[in-house]
């Protein structure tokens, strides 16, 4: 699995305390400019020695996973297709899809709609995968709404402490980024400093307009499945004009898909228990579990329910793990950054960047993928390709 086995609490209090003790000896308090970074030189790397193929929607998993679970599976992929010009939405089922009746012009109106017990029975008219166009399972009326710096070790890395963080961080991306599971992403003239960040949706399935309490017992309730999301940013944007919305919100840098994965009730649990994967050119440059995750969806689902609407169909994005391109300025480089004119501290945060290998380039090749260890949950395959604007 090339998975890195996760810190017990007694790696979390030493690294705690060396890092405590890093930041008393240089009389320094830990600042919020990390937030915005995240350091790959811990990351995976390993090849599959596979090749990238754009028009498939799954690869083989490591041989050494454990076997398929005999249990009752009531999850089921669905995905949005164009075939003969007509849009709609179909059940996955090996290599074919079997059409659901109805339309539903939204995600909304779909998660609304349907039932997962009525998918799985049934079995008319299948068509061929390679027969239709996978769209994005998020329709561009739904919102699309992101966390930052959520995993434990992503934080570890970038020189915070996750047991001493005590806020969700918050942002969004407009719905125009939202790309299908295999579009060619496009990095934008203005910028050199293209990241990756594979994370893991949830798409909701109820309206909320007041202040509602989510715990594992209801969770169910609000969400109705979940998809691939690869928060594509443009970094030499993001953090020297503290743009996230802008820096994330490009066309093309939010491929969804290919799957939306219909959850029930019993499966909820697996939203603890997934992996993510993001390779680049074969290498891995990404590989956690969601059990790694500080802020959890209910945790996340209460906060927001506070402050914001939702809709049926909303998307959010749950937060990366470690192993982004950006890199994080040590405390002495920040310290002394501190006193530089704004131009010349971003002009050698822009030079630091750019001598990193890690950033994407044109003819880059993502593949990205989640799913559980037993094999129940697959959320299929993201492949794209990296173009120049």
């Amino acid at each position: 699995m090339n998975k890195q086995p996760a810190l017990n609490e007694k790696d979390h209090d030493e690294t705690r305390r060396t890092l405590m003790k890093t930041v008393m000896n240089a009389g320094l308090a830990v600042s919020l400019l990390p937030l915005t970074f995240a350091d790959s030189s811990n990351a995976t790397t390993s090849s599959n020695n596979q090749p990238n193929n754009v028009n498939k929607l799954n690869t083989d998993q490591n041989p050494n996973q454990p076997e398929q679970s005999n249990r009752s599976n009531m999850s089921v992929n669905t995905v949005r297709y164009e075939h003969n010009k007509i849009i709609q939405w179909g059940v996955v089922r090996d290599e074919t899809i079997i059409p659901i009746p109805g339309a539903f012009p939204t995600t909304g109106d779909f998660v609304e709609s349907v039932s997962i017990a009525e998918l799985t029975k049934l079995e008319k008219n299948p068509i061929q995968l390679s027969d239709v166009k996978i769209l994005s399972p998020i329709t561009g009326n739904q919102r699309f709404v992101c966390q930052g710096a959520n995993y434990r070790k992503h934080m570890i890395e970038s020189g915070m402490n996750p047991d001493d963080k005590n806020f969700n961080m918050i942002f969004t991306k407009a719905s125009s980024s939202m790309a299908s599971y295999n579009t060619d992403i496009v990095r934008p003239a203005a910028s050199k400093l293209l990241d990756y960040e594979v994370e893991l949706g949830i798409v909701l399935r109820t309206s909320i307009a007041k202040a509602v309490q989510v715990n594992d017992g209801n969770l169910h309730e609000y969400i109705a499945g979940i998809v691939i999301v690869n928060d594509i940013s443009a970094r030499d944007i993001q953090v020297p004009q503290m743009q996230f919305y802008k820096g994330k919100s490009f066309r093309t840098f939010g491929p969804i898909g290919p799957y939306l994965c219909l959850l029930d009730k019993n499966d909820m649990h697996y939203l603890d228990k997934l992996q993510l994967r993001l390779k680049v050119n074969g290498e891995t440059r990404q590989s956690d579990s969601t059990g790694d995750m500080v802020y959890r969806p209910a945790e996340t689902l209460t906060e927001l329910s506070s402050v914001h609407d939702f809709s049926p169909g909303d998307l959010i994005a749950t937060g990366t793990p470690a192993g982004c391109a950006l890199t994080v300025p040590s405390q002495a480089k920040q310290k002394i950054a501190g006193f530089l004119p704004e131009a010349m501290k971003w002009k050698l945060f822009l030079k630091l960047q750019s001598e990193r290998t890690q950033y994407l380039q044109p003819g880059d090749r993502i593949e990205t993928s989640i799913f559980s260890t037993d094999k129940t949950i697959d959320l299929g395959t993201q492949l794209n390709r990296i173009v120049q604007g």
